[in-house]
């Protein structure tokens, strides 16, 4: 008798997804969570019911979201949750992605891979993300700013795609940069950040099983605009902000590329942005997590994905902000 292997991606149950609503409508829900958590002593229930009661909706197709242990009586301080969507293209409010994002074009999209590889070319997101490839997978994600979701993404493995452009030995690490596109991103009118937004990854974490292209969620085949339509990066183990959207060009180059939070705040964002909750944030600390929509939990170590990622930083000084 054959046993598949449960894959890391497989681990978390569909009951502890976050509630699409609640993922595409944050800045909304916190609003009325304050107003919710003013008359309510604790929080009865599965988190999805107390929310779909509180918002008047229907059952969500994903399932409920049970947060056991995890659930807090005290509700108010989410009141001090103020950053959920970034995406400063569209503007530094966190109601802007999706307030500004609605004349974003996101087809015809091409993506340019160029660098250290033996079919550089432009690529249509179909070429990197053929639909007999795609899958669903439910990661965590942990923000820097120390709030986490668990959200069923749709794509395809990135090791898939870097398989297809097969890199050369000389690939060290694989470069990303979003679409700059000033009359369609509001937000890059201002300079705020060095524009285009650009991240990277070691070629070896590229590589791993969990990093993934995500090209929708919630079992949709189509991201959100404001949620990095059509194609962003997911690397799990990582703060979110390594997550980069709207890629339009992947290189594979020998050194260590520019990356635009580390080279903004250097003292704040490092490259390799691993979860770690033994260092904290210049500004606040990692150990814990607001989980949305109501809880609070420890935070585990690379975001709970150790086994499949420790391996990539042994040796390396994890006491340092990486």
């Amino acid at each position: 008798m054959l046993y598949k292997k449960k894959r890391p991606w497989d681990s978390i149950p569909s009951s502890e997804i976050t509630p699409e609503s609640v993922y595409l409508n944050r800045r909304q829900f916190m609003g009325a969570s304050a107003a919710f958590a003013a008359g309510a002593a604790l929080l009865p229930g599965s988190a999805a019911a107390s929310i779909r009661r509180l918002r008047g909706q229907q059952e969500p197709e994903v399932g409920e979201v049970t947060y056991g242990e995890h659930l807090r009586e005290d509700l108010n301080s989410y009141q001090d949750v103020t950053t959920y969507n970034n995406f400063y293209e569209f503007g530094t409010d966190k109601r802007d992605p999706a307030r500004n994002s609605g004349d974003f074009t996101t087809e015809p999209w091409t993506v340019e891979v160029e660098g250290e590889v033996h079919k550089p070319g432009t690529y249509s997101v179909e070429d990197l993300a053929p639909a007999n490839l795609t899958e669903d997978r439910i990661y965590r994600l942990r923000c820097v700013e120390a709030w986490s979701m668990v959200i069923p993404w749709r794509g395809v493995g990135l090791r898939e795609i870097i398989s297809r452009v097969e890199p050369t030995a000389n690939a060290k690490y694989v470069a990303f940069e979003t679409a700059l596109r000033p009359a369609e991103m509001p937000g890059v009118r201002r300079p705020v950040l060095d524009w285009p937004y650009r991240e990277g990854l070691r070629i070896d974490e590229a590589a791993n099983e969990l990093a993934f292209m995500a090209t929708g969620l919630y079992g949709q085949d189509d991201l959100p605009n404001q949620n990095g339509a059509p194609l962003r990066l997911v690397v799990p183990w990582k703060y979110g902000f390594k997550n980069i959207k709207s890629i339009v060009k992947i290189s594979f180059v020998e050194e260590q590329p520019y990356t635009t939070w580390q080279a903004s705040a250097p003292h704040e964002y490092g490259f390799y942005a691993n979860v770690n909750p033994n260092v904290d944030h210049p500004r606040w600390s990692q150990a814990r997590e607001r989980l949305l929509p109501f809880g609070r939990r420890e935070t585990d170590m690379f975001n709970g994905y150790a086994e499949q990622v420790a391996h990539m930083y042994a040796g390396m000084d994890l006491a340092r902000w990486y």
